[in-house]
């Protein structure tokens, strides 16, 4: 082989290791142009051009033929990127204590369509997992659309590499069910396409804000957030989720809070999983809960709603004290840059940011040094999006390869 079509080859083998890359920075909203995107590969602009057009061709993203600048920038316009928005999906499914919804969603955490929400999940998974996937095909079918994948979200530890829901605590589902074979099983059945993945759900809440939302530039994230029931943990470190060694990394929820508090599921009691959910809320606030919509949903229109009531106040102000005293540990442990709070703690959050940094300040050695940012989630539906980037992550890693 000759020195120039070695050079030739060397080129184009540069050139499509660089479009798993090029197409996360694009997915993720950090190369807008092709000039950044240049930048960002370290690459010349003609291999930034070629490996641009190449994912273009794949009908992942759409580069524009008119030129301009990307915000604050300087210089010459270049040409500005984006996902397609008639391009492939992903199906992702969440199931959690209050029902299940799935969803199709696109590159860039773009949710195309949703199922509606069901309200009642059966002890039986492979019938619940089902229903969700038969939703999904659904969406697909009226869609049109080319699926790549399916991801699902789950309330409980997902033990790797077995795939198995550890502790369904707040679903009636068997502990060690195979979730990730079921649901394979499920997709398989539907005639839908792809790998199949399963994850925890706050997991994927702290996966999907970083690549998308409030966690988008930390370097060590912590995540934690009520789910309808009970409270998770995740902690996301340059940009890799942190799982363990056995998937099992951050069950934040049973940090004890309150020693002599609430009786938990799992033995212990005053853990941050019976302390600071929504159904403590609404125990601490004296309202019964009804029937007619989830826990979640009426705990935040309280806390929303009714805030200066003196019951409902009191409440607040028990749960954030609760909530600040078991991040302060986190912080002690984990020295994050960054925390974001999802579900009810949002909301605590919003209704008195001040108070739940002081806790935190007041209780950690890196809080009274330096605070840590404490932000709220900003994703709708984040576990949806953060099941769909399991499912997208072999198309970013080698797009070629995937869409073969």
């Amino acid at each position: 082989m000759n020195g120039k079509a070695t050079t030739t080859r060397t080129k184009l083998e540069r050139g499509r290791s660089a479009l798993g890359p090029a197409l996360e920075l694009v997915h993720t909203g950090r190369a807008p142009t092709r000039a950044v995107l240049t930048s960002e590969l370290g690459v010349t602009r003609a291999t930034a051009g070629a490996v641009a057009a190449e994912l273009e061709a794949l009908g992942l993203i759409r580069v524009d033929s008119s030129p301009g600048s990307a915000a604050g920038s300087q210089g010459r316009p270049s040409h500005r990127l984006s996902v397609l928005e008639t391009g492939p999906v992903v199906l992702a499914a969440q199931v959690h204590a209050d029902g299940f919804r799935a969803a199709l969603v696109g590159l860039g955490g773009r949710i195309v369509a949703t199922s509606p929400g069901c309200v009642a999940v059966m002890a039986d998974p492979a019938q619940v997992l089902g229903e969700v996937v038969e939703a999904g095909a659904g969406l697909l079918r009226e869609s049109g659309l080319r699926c790549v994948g399916a991801g699902l979200a789950v309330p409980s530890a997902v033990a790797e590499p077995e795939g198995t829901a550890l502790n369904p605590l707040h679903i009636a589902w068997p502990a060690g069910s195979p979730v990730r074979d079921i649901f394979a099983a499920c997709v398989r059945a539907a005639g839908i396409t792809g790998p199949a993945f399963t994850g925890n759900d706050v997991n994927l809440t702290a996966l999907a804000e970083h690549r998308h939302g409030a966690g988008r530039g930390a370097q060590h994230l912590l995540c934690v957030a009520t789910g309808h029931r009970g409270v998770g943990g995740a902690l996301v470190l340059d940009g890799r989720l942190h799982s363990g060694s056995s998937g099992l990394a951050l069950e934040v929820g049973h940090l004890t809070v309150n020693p002599e508090g609430r009786p938990c599921h799992c033995g212990g009691r005053g853990c941050l999983d019976v302390e600071t959910d929504p159904l403590a809320f609404l125990t601490t606030a004296r309202r019964e809960p009804g029937p007619e919509e989830s826990l979640l949903k009426q705990a935040g229109n309280l806390l929303r709603a009714e805030y200066e009531d003196p019951a409902v106040r009191n409440a607040a102000e028990a749960l954030i004290d609760r909530l600040g005293l078991g991040l302060a540990g986190l912080v002690n442990i984990l020295n994050p840059d960054r925390i974001i709070l999802g579900g009810l703690h949002r909301d605590l959050l919003e209704a008195d940011p001040e108070r739940l940094r002081a806790v935190v300040a007041d209780r950690s050695l890196w809080g009274r040094s330096g605070s840590v940012p404490i932000l709220p989630c900003t994703l709708a539906h984040n576990s949806l999006v953060g099941a769909a980037e399991l499912a997208w992550q072999p198309v970013l890693d080698d797009p070629l390869g995937a869409l073969a």
